[in-house]
């Protein structure tokens, strides 16, 4: 795989830490031109010098994905710099929890902001590029790949905000998938799925935005926050291999990428009450311990 990356462009956000770092950090030994994004200085500075330092071409612009004026002038520079992407890693997400009706108009704007619109906003401006790129060369392949999570297949309780923001990532890519179907051989697409893997994503509230930081948290959401670090940290697969289980896929055009496919169980279990017409099961099945701590921490006055 790293033979075919020798000149290729990726489009990375998310790229200071976690799954993006480590899928730039591929490219540079691939040979890669890499356009890196983050909305944290020092962790896209670091990154920056890093992967420089590695041989790749590099151009790093911090970047809040949800605004499309700053995803435009991204593109912009983009195109100026290296021309049509080969590869898009839409892949900034944060993370937040919560009793879904104590998330507040701040908490939804500032998450299906990065975590949805972000993901918009790379298929909206990239897509037509690799497109163009493909009309005029019959040798060019493209791939974007979206970040979701096992929250845009599952529904566990206190992270409605979350939930809501992957599964419509997933949709989003699926309808991708098919809608590239329809127009070219030449570019296609895979969503990934990731479950607890340690990466920055529990502590998303770093980068929070004001308005969004100065809220006081709720009981839930302070429960939430405690129960996505312990999780994420206690992770056994990590972020880099995470990250080649992506190259692979999109070698063998592979669409569902996922992390832990042990867990899909969860997955089908869920899918079997949706088409048997039954009531939402217990997502706490397999591990009950986590439920019955989640209800006592959110019962205890």
């Amino acid at each position: 795989m790293l033979d075919s990356l020798l000149g290729k462009t990726a489009v990375i956000t998310g790229a200071g830490s976690g799954f993006g770092l480590e899928v730039a950090r591929i490219g540079a030994r691939g040979g890669m031109n890499l356009v890196l994004v983050d909305v944290q200085q020092d962790a896209l500075d670091a990154a920056r010098l890093e992967l420089e330092a590695a041989g790749a071409q590099v151009l790093a612009q911090r970047v809040d994905v949800s605004s499309a004026e700053a995803m435009e002038a991204l593109a912009s520079a983009m195109q100026q710099r290296f021309g049509a992407p080969h590869f898009v890693f839409n892949n900034a997400g944060v993370g937040s929890g919560g009793l879904v009706w104590e998330n507040t108009v701040a908490d939804w704007n500032w998450v299906l902001g990065v975590n949805l619109w972000g993901v918009i906003h790379g298929v909206r401006l990239f897509t037509p590029m690799m497109l163009a790129a493909a009309e005029a060369d019959p040798s060019y392949r493209g791939h974007i790949v979206n970040t979701a999570s096992m929250a845009g297949l599952l529904t566990p309780p206190n992270m409605g905000v979350y939930n809501v923001s992957k599964h419509a990532v997933v949709a989003l890519t699926e309808t991708l998938y098919q809608d590239l179907r329809l127009v070219s051989d030449q570019v296609s697409a895979s969503v990934l799925c990731p479950y607890f893997v340690p990466t920055g994503i529990a502590h998303s509230e770093r980068n929070r935005p004001q308005g969004v930081a100065d809220e006081k948290l709720t009981r839930s959401q302070m429960v939430g926050r405690a129960t996505l670090g312990k999780a994420v940290s206690s992770g056994k697969v990590t972020a880099a291999e995470v990250a080649q289980r992506v190259f692979d896929a999109m070698a063998e055009d592979r669409f569902y990428i996922y992390s832990h496919p042990g867990a899909l169980g969860n997955v089908q279990t869920r899918m079997e009450a949706i088409v048997g017409q039954h009531n939402p099961p217990d997502p706490f099945a397999e591990r009950p311990e986590v439920g019955r701590a989640l209800r006592e921490a959110l019962r205890t006055v």
